[in-house]
């Protein structure tokens, strides 16, 4: 009977799961939630979400893996046969995630070596819109981009080279190299920024507080909704990689550290930003109000626009943020892809090798559909449908199912605790029983409400549906559909002899 793989060591575990959390997000997301929610005052319900919903989520879903030693779908089969599908369901989600991960990586290969020449001129929007994606209409594909195709094929070219490599020669080597460089690149990007004109006024904008705000309720449920995506949480990543600890690890230390390194990096991330911003805005003449934005357009438009200003090494600094991105999406990107490649060995009974090219190979065929003309509009849908509807929905019924059904915690809590240096008390209990449920369920009421009133992003109704919707229910289904096979071994049998 084969063994299940195993971390070299528990750094190796830790730098992983840093590096799948630490992602696109951190950097391009996290400083406006902030800034939008609060400003400096938002750190108080950050922190409050992140003790009771990010850490606590994380322990469960390390010590499911560690305990139960398979993938999701492994894992949820020997938890209770009933509840395979929601390991599936994760599963489907990760792989929907890859597909569009991967272009964005694409993006940011490109646009480090446009760097090197500010390639985008003097108008970064529309050389991105035009030149670059060449966009057509919602809905309307049009040809292949080989600007985007050609970096699309590098980043699948290297990702799974690391895939096929394994878990402690591929995805932990890969952790090893990467976070350091990503380390170090955005620092430089950091110190730079804080020298520039204007910084002190980015700084304010982001760390004055608005204690007001404090009174929202949906400034509480951003704190809630950045945590639960920014954690790597509900969508099967931290159950797989959790899966290869050995039988002994400091479960509650591990999901501490992860939890507070991820939280360390987005403060680096919004003090680099709003530094940068501060001096595109007194450069301009404007508030950064009116240069503060998020996502493709903060990280592909505006950053552009802020290194055409840099008083010197323009390319150079350009290079250092484009790479930081390449180096943050690739440790995220392979997190994401090992949770297919670890459910189809356990369930398929086939080689890594196998494995790889069929998920991998899947994966990166589909991802072509972002490579054309219409793919800008196809990735933001999907990745608002999935994000919204699949993931958070996941997580909440993975946590209901485990707290309210099955009754697991306190047998969760039983066997975290006697492997951990500290032990996690009633809180736990009640953070996962309680005030998750709560938050992530008033979370989705409020989200099936918003769109259903206005169409997201006010995209034509049928090209939400068709990529949207169908979508978020297309995993579901895809989860529930690939639970029905039978296993060739009982899980729970396995698991007792010890083998997968």
């Amino acid at each position: 009977m084969t063994e299940r793989e195993q971390w070299g060591t528990r750094a190796g575990f830790i730098l992983a799961a840093i590096g799948s959390a630490v992602g696109l997000g951190n950097i391009w997301r996290f400083p406006y939630v902030a800034y939008e929610n609060g400003g400096g005052a938002f750190f108080l319900p950050y922190l409050f979400a992140l003790l009771t919903a990010g850490i606590p989520l994380l322990i469960m879903e390390f010590t499911l893996g560690q305990k139960y030693r398979g993938s999701a779908p492994l894992t949820y089969a020997r938890l209770n046969k009933k509840a395979e599908w929601i390991g599936w369901w994760q599963v489907a989600i990760s792989f929907v995630i890859s597909t569009f991960y991967a272009v964005i990586i694409a993006w940011a290969i490109a646009y480090t070596f446009f760097s090197i020449r500010l390639s985008w001129g003097n108008n970064p929007e529309q050389f991105l819109q035009e030149s670059y994606l060449q966009i057509s209409n919602p809905g309307e594909f049009g040809s292949l981009v080989p600007n985007v195709l050609i970096p699309l094929v590098i980043i699948w070219v290297v990702t799974l080279l690391i895939m096929f490599k394994g878990i402690k020669r591929g995805i932990e080597l890969a952790n090893r190299i990467c976070l350091p460089i990503l380390l170090i690149m955005f620092l430089t990007l950091v110190i730079r920024a804080l020298t520039l004109e204007g910084a002190a006024l980015g700084l304010e904008s982001f760390f004055n507080p608005d204690w007001e705000k404090m009174k929202d309720p949906s400034v509480w449920i951003a704190a809630y909704g950045h945590i639960f995506f920014s954690l790597s949480v509900g969508f099967a990543i931290m159950i797989t990689y959790s899966s290869y600890l050995p039988k002994k690890s400091d479960i509650n230390n591990n999901a501490f550290i992860t939890g507070f390194s991820n939280s360390s990096f987005e403060l680096l991330a919004g003090i680099g930003v709003f530094a940068a911003l501060g001096f595109m805005a007194t450069q301009a003449g404007v508030s950064v109000d009116e240069v503060a934005n998020a996502g493709i357009t903060l990280a592909f438009v505006v950053f552009p626009e802020i290194i055409n200003s840099f008083p010197g090494f323009n390319g150079f600094f350009g290079v250092l943020f484009f790479g930081s991105l390449v180096m943050a999406g690739i440790t995220s990107l392979i997190s994401i892809i090992e949770t297919y490649i670890a459910g189809i060995q356990d369930k398929f009974k086939v080689s890594r090798t196998k494995a790889v090219i069929f998920g991998g190979g899947l994966s990166a065929l589909v991802s072509l559909l972002y490579a054309t003309q219409g793919g800008l509009f196809l990735l933001d849908t999907v990745d608002y449908f999935v994000n919204q509807f699949g993931i958070a929905v996941a997580g909440l019924v993975s946590v209901i199912v485990v707290a309210w059904f099955l009754k697991k915690l306190p047998d969760l809590q039983k066997h975290t605790n006697s492997m951990s240096d500290f032990k996690i008390g009633i809180w736990w209990r009640i953070c996962l029983g309680v005030v998750t449920p709560v938050i992530l369920g008033y979370m989705m009421i409020q989200n099936f409400i918003l769109n259903f009133r206005n169409n997201y992003a006010e995209y034509p109704l049928s090209f939400l549906l068709s990529a949207g919707w169908a979508v978020a229910l297309g995993v579901l289904v895809v989860g529930i559909l690939f639970s029905l096979k039978k296993w060739k071994k009982d899980p729970q049998k396995s698991l007792d002899e010890g083998g997968n």
